[in-house]
């Protein structure tokens, strides 16, 4: 499968990180996805009944990724492609990357982060 709705650069603010600071003061995350689906009717149709709508996609992601903090970029973009999944039927595969661009690491860096991919079980 090769069809494929592109999340790119959404910017969101959150809690999430082992320092204690990071948990009071909050950060800028960035999050770009991947979402394998079958485009084909809509490529047809041509209506938004026949495909997934990355404006839905982008409200699940922001409601996931502030309703609760965690220590590890990696148990939120697990709770992240999770509930893509869970969500959205038609999703058979999320590649999602995590970008945490103003991580408290003293070197000179554009971003850190985490990249997982989860298919329909």
């Amino acid at each position: 499968m090769t069809d494929r709705i592109l999340i790119r650069g959404l910017r969101l603010f959150g809690y999430h990180g082992v320092n204690p600071e990071e948990k009071i003061q909050g950060q800028r995350f960035e999050i770009d996805a991947d979402l394998y689906v079958n485009l084909a009717k809509a490529c047809h149709s041509d209506r938004v009944e026949d495909t997934v709508s990355y404006a839905k996609v982008i409200k699940t992601l922001r409601r996931v990724f502030t309703e609760r903090t965690n220590d590890l970029l990696e148990r939120t973009a697990e709770d992240l492609t999770a509930a893509v999944l869970a969500e959205y039927p038609e999703v058979l595969r999320v590649d999602l990357t995590l970008k945490k661009p103003q991580a408290p690491i003293q070197a000179d860096f554009d971003w850190v982060g985490v990249a997982i991919s989860r298919d329909r079980k």
